[in-house]
């Protein structure tokens, strides 16, 4: 009679393993620790390159200030050389000849940076003379610069270009077209930054249309509208700093005429600092001051 049984081996049962792990060779180990390491090392070498506030030597700040091919080498040496100058280091002097030529640069933040600097020590000859000659400046950041330096040598010359300095800039379509790309409102935006793209009707690439001033895009054409030349594309607001510096200067030259342009910001509102409110309305009662005697 035969039965139905489970046959049990007899001997060790063998357990099949995987493929034996693999170590890495030195050559790979040498290659994944530097591939590593330039991943944090590059960042960093771009920030080390382009941090205004790493020290330069004398010889670095000279080779800098002639880099025509590097402009953010030119702002890197102006920046510690108005620093060194708003404490009265005699030894800037060497490069007072550089300053008055970089007012002519063609890059705009070179010459921005320059009417700055050139604020920063008024018995430099030659800085106020061509500080007066930068308010025809065609950039208004530049204008603006140049007036707000020229408040600290006494001249209120440029006192049209500081109060504009408060004003939204309004910036108008260069051609016929349409809207293919913009940014959105109530967005902040660096000078220069990118406000939106226009396709002209005439045809050809886009056309980038960018903000002149540092600030707070107010209003932005959107993609699909249509404009016609020099009707108004984006409205910004100018940045707290530009206000700031420019309530500052209003208070030592500002004139009765400033006051509708000085006043919004002496609003409670989300958008205007407490700073800046309280700056904007001193700004005020000096100017009504002024106007009484």
């Amino acid at each position: 009679m035969s039965s139905n049984s489970n046959v049990v081996p007899s001997g060790p049962v063998e357990v099949p393993h995987g493929r034996p792990k693999r170590s890495m060779s030195r050559t790979q180990k040498i290659l994944f620790f530097a591939t590593g390491w330039l991943i944090v090392l590059m960042p960093f070498l771009f920030w080390w390159n382009t941090w205004f506030g790493r020290h330069l030597s004398d010889q670095q700040l000279t080779e800098y200030l002639h880099d025509d091919k590097k402009p953010r080498h030119i702002q890197h040496a102006l920046v510690q050389v108005g620093d060194q100058m708003s404490h009265s280091d005699a030894a800037t002097k060497r490069w007072y000849p550089d300053l008055i030529r970089l007012a002519n640069d063609p890059v705009e933040e070179v010459r921005n940076t320059d009417a700055w600097v050139m604020g920063q020590d008024t018995s430099g000859a030659g800085f106020h003379e061509t500080l007066l000659k930068m308010l025809a400046d065609d950039s208004p950041m530049v204008r603006g610069n140049a007036a707000l330096s020229l408040v600290r040598f006494g001249d209120a010359t440029g006192r049209p270009q500081i109060v504009a300095l408060l004003q939204p800039a309004q910036i108008s379509a260069p051609l016929d077209g349409h809207i293919v790309d913009a940014d959105r409102p109530g967005t902040a935006i660096r000078q220069g930054g990118l406000l939106a793209k226009l396709e002209a009707t005439a045809g050809g690439l886009p056309i980038e249309i960018r903000s002149p001033i540092p600030g707070r895009i107010r209003s932005v054409s959107q993609p699909g509208a249509n404009v016609t030349a020099g009707a108004e594309v984006a409205v910004v607001d100018p940045g707290t700093e530009q206000v700031w510096e420019a309530l500052r200067a209003l208070y030592l030259v500002g004139q009765i005429d400033d006051l509708p342009a000085i006043r919004p910001y002496e609003r409670d509102l989300p958008d205007i600092s407490n700073d800046v409110r309280r700056q904007a309305a001193e700004t005020e009662k000096a100017i009504q001051s002024r106007n009484q005697h």
